[in-house]
């Protein structure tokens, strides 16, 4: 792996060949273009979450996205995104895992990518003790119907009770079936769905503040329509899927397009690693 932006000295550089790029100081990310395996705690630095803004309750929420696209914008390839991604690519997936709180996903993604709960990895076992959380980021499932498989091992055997995140329009019997499983029910919206700006709010009154979401696109959608999303971590696969899959968002279109700017960028095997913050 390579950083590729932000160019500092040492990256513009040229080689002895001529060509821009030199070893730099290995473990150091930013200082070299040589491509390695970049180590677990290079990519926690790399994708650390910022500093947050003193609220009146502690720091404020911080909620980032982690998506893959192939080149020709699809995002998953057979409804799944596994066969567009790379041994990169799920490396960041666990690093970005590995520093949140929570990790935010839709109901139609548990269902098509079969999720399971998040584990307790020991190379992020001190990092996360220092900084005050759990040994594994809790699951958040978004969904109006709750209408889910509870007997699934994301609710049946999670590490932390799995959150729901629906409305108050949710069916009673739905939302006794999911507590009578063990899941943690959050209402967060006045309808039968979900108000988006509302979830993050009850998130952080949790005590969940690093956020993390990996869709799906009608999720996603749903988080940049309400502005509630502040990083969008982006894996651009080398890979053109033709098709119709969906893209990485999807929805009603904003009235005005959400402008981010690139804080990030990293390579490896041909598969691009950005961030993005809202400017």
């Amino acid at each position: 792996m390579r950083r590729l932006f932000p160019v500092t000295d040492e990256t513009a550089a040229p080689a002895s060949d001529g060509v821009p790029g030199t070893p730099g100081t290995p473990g150091t990310p930013g200082t070299e273009t040589v491509a390695r395996e970049w180590g677990l705690d290079e990519l926690a630095e790399a994708y650390a979450y910022p500093v947050g803004v003193a609220g009146p309750e502690g720091p404020e929420p911080w909620l980032r996205a982690n998506m893959v696209s192939t080149l020709d914008g699809a995002a998953q390839h057979d409804g799944r995104s596994q066969p567009i991604s790379s041994a990169a690519d799920m490396r960041i997936f666990g690093t970005l895992r590995g520093l949140a709180d929570v990790v935010i996903v839709g109901a139609e993604t548990v269902r098509q990518e079969g999720y399971r709960p998040a584990r307790a990895r020991e190379d992020f076992a001190a990092r996360r003790a220092a900084a005050g959380q759990g040994p594994a980021p809790a699951i958040a499932v978004v969904s109006a119907s709750l209408d889910l498989d509870f007997s699934l091992p994301l609710f049946a055997s999670p590490l932390l009770p799995t959150l729901l995140l629906t409305g108050a329009a949710a069916a009673p019997d739905r939302i006794a079936a999911a507590e009578k499983a063990g899941a943690r029910v959050v209402i967060a919206g006045d309808g039968a769905g979900v108000d988006p700006a509302r979830a993050v709010r009850a998130l952080a009154d949790l005590g969940l503040r690093r956020l993390l979401t990996e869709g799906g696109p009608r999720l996603l959608g749903q988080l940049v329509a309400a502005g509630v999303l502040d990083e969008l971590c982006l894996t651009v696969s080398p890979m053109l899927t033709v098709g119709d899959a969906q893209r990485i968002a999807g929805g009603p279109s904003v009235a005005v397009p959400r402008r981010f700017e690139l804080t990030s960028l990293l390579e490896e095997a041909g598969f691009l690693f950005s961030r993005y913050r809202r400017t």
